[in-house]
């Protein structure tokens, strides 16, 4: 197939085709991973952007279905340099390729990844349309600037799971991942888990698996709930935590959102990360606003403003907390992103609750801030005067 790659300034990439026969406009953005791109296809944060990696080769390990990180690809479109042709790894079931045209998704391969990136880093993130049909460059750019855009869009509730539910019930997809044998000689892939002894309740707002993965693994019974849940539909579950999580789109635009977390700041502690942040920014009374080409990478690097200990996190994301709108009173900014001096963590000054702006379950990326889960673990308990 032939591609076409436009953007609203009216830059034109052609490429080959592949993935999905379709046309689909959405916000272009590029991640600087250099491997992880099934978690990155997976991740529901990316509902309604079409994502270009910075890496030049990609799909050269095929799709994993175990790995995933929700229940379909949530990208709108994927540029790469170069497919691999030649996918290869013992986990791999699909093609990238195939697996792309299986969920609907057009891709393009042959584009000046490096130029796109540059483009949008002096111009900042663009409107943008994809096509493996026959578009012209001039129908592909006035199909991306006649597109609506990100801001003020409501993503979440696309992407959220309809249905409260229970996560790992039976222990079965939370251990971490590991290859070895047991006194027998059968092969193990998976670790121990400790007990599930603290109950806890997660809101889905595009939540990524593998955080589920990690609050089991540091003993939280997690139970997940839509985004559109109420602060009572929330405490009928009697948690001894709320989590937060990461999630799509514009912020501003889920007010449902804000008034549930506010209504519950002083009665349950509460962990919040990527969006979860930006909730508790609005539930603080603050305002986020749009950075000029985003976050998003497994390389950036945080400062926690107190210790003065610099991690590198994986992050994704768009908006930021604006500082000057929080209450300095109650809210205290913890950490901030060492690139853009952005807000990448904030702290309530009367209540258990804190959050970050980055993934600290990573996949794909760094684990330095894997330590936060404990973190929240260990804030519960001194909440409740067990430590």
């Amino acid at each position: 197939m032939n591609g076409i790659y436009a953007l609203e300034d009216g830059t034109v990439f052609r490429g080959a085709g592949f993935g999905a026969r379709a046309t689909m406009c959405g916000e272009a953005v590029f991640n600087t991973s250099m491997t992880g791109y099934q978690e990155i296809l997976t991740d529901p944060s990316y509902k309604g952007q079409i994502v270009a990696m910075t890496y030049p080769q990609i799909g050269n390990y095929g799709i994993n279905p175990a790995d995933v990180e929700s229940w379909r690809p949530h990208v709108t479109g994927f540029v790469v340099r170069e497919l691999s042709t030649a996918p290869s790894n013992w986990r791999s079931e699909i093609t990238l390729p195939e697996y792309l045209n299986k969920n609907g998704i057009p891709a393009i391969q042959g584009v000046d990844t490096r130029a796109l990136t540059k483009i949008l880093r002096v111009k900042g993130a663009m409107k943008s349309c994809l096509s493996t049909e026959d578009l012209s460059d001039k129908e592909a750019v006035q199909r991306a600037r006649d597109w609506k855009g990100i801001v003020g869009v409501d993503y979440v509730k696309e992407v959220t799971h309809r249905e409260a539910f229970a996560w790992d019930p039976d222990d079965q997809q939370s251990g971490n991942w590991k290859i070895a044998r047991d006194a027998a000689g059968e092969m193990q892939y998976r670790d121990e888990l400790p007990p599930a002894d603290i109950p806890i309740v997660a809101f889905d707002f595009g939540m990524k698996y593998n955080i589920l993965r990690r609050l089991r693994q540091h003993g939280f019974r997690v139970q997940v709930v839509p985004a559109t849940a109420t602060a009572n539909d929330v405490m009928k579950y009697k948690p001894r935590g709320v989590f937060l999580s990461n999630g799509p789109g514009d912020p501003e635009a889920l007010d449902y959102a804000h008034k549930s977390v506010r209504e519950l700041i002083g009665h349950v502690p509460m962990f919040g990360i990527c969006l979860g942040n930006q909730i508790l920014g609005f539930a603080y009374g603050g305002k986020t606003f749009k950075l000029m080409f985003g976050h998003r990478g497994a390389n950036q690097p945080v400062k926690d403003i107190c210790t003065g200990k610099v991690v590198i996190t994986s992050q994704n994301h768009g908006f930021a907390v604006e500082p000057k709108t929080l209450n300095n009173s109650e809210v205290e900014v913890s950490q901030i992103n060492l690139n853009d001096q952005t807000v990448e963590g904030m702290r309530h000054k009367k209540h258990p609750i804190f959050s970050v702006q980055y993934h600290p379950e990573a996949s794909p990326g760094p684990h330095d801030a894997g330590y936060l889960f404990n973190d929240f673990r260990q804030l519960i308990l001194k909440h409740e005067g067990r430590n």
